[in-house]
């Protein structure tokens, strides 16, 4: 597994080990002894899984304190654009955005720390992502920002949006 820094921080992309053979492929996406060494909350408490039909977008999602927390998100099957921007007021990179390829052929995963929102649009017929928390689903600390509220080109003129991600609030800028 190798931990590729991005420009913003806490935010990292993965380069997961896998193994190919005869049978196909096996895939670890998270080693408790690597994410110590590389200072990464490694101390997860959910793992729940989403199937999202082409030209979906979830996002952009995010827990307030004190229930915010560290994700790992990670594609089982088919491909989306992971979306992550900074929502963090005092930060230096406040309101920038970065996004990413995941897919079942790269293997990649990412690591968001607090204080992002992470959104992704689905770009194969259906994807399966797979996401693990540092903290437990909490309904009064759980919200997010408007997809459309950040200047992201998401590459999607009409986009199958869910009611309650199209009534978040626009980012402050």
């Amino acid at each position: 597994m190798k931990i590729n820094n991005t420009f913003l921080p806490e935010v990292y992309l993965l380069d997961n080990f896998f193994h190919k053979d005869d049978r196909g492929y096996f895939v670890k996406i998270f080693n408790k002894q690597i994410f110590k060494e590389n200072k990464l909350n490694a101390e997860f408490k959910e793992s729940f899984y989403s199937i999202s039909e082409k030209n979906v977008i979830r996002g952009m999602h995010f827990q307030t304190p004190p229930m915010d927390h560290e994700k790992l998100v990670y594609v089982i099957s088919g491909s989306i654009l992971d979306v992550v921007i900074d929502v963090r007021k005092s930060s230096p990179t406040y309101g920038k955005s970065i996004a990413f390829d995941l897919n079942e052929k790269n293997k990649r995963s990412l690591y968001i720390g607090r204080g992002f929102a992470h959104g992704f649009l689905t770009k194969s017929k259906t994807a399966i992502v797979g996401y693990m928390t540092t903290s437990l689903y909490s309904k009064e600390h759980d919200t997010g920002i408007k997809w459309d509220s950040f200047g992201f080109d998401w590459g999607i003129s009409d986009p199958i949006i869910s009611q309650r991600d199209a009534n978040f609030e626009n980012l402050e800028t």
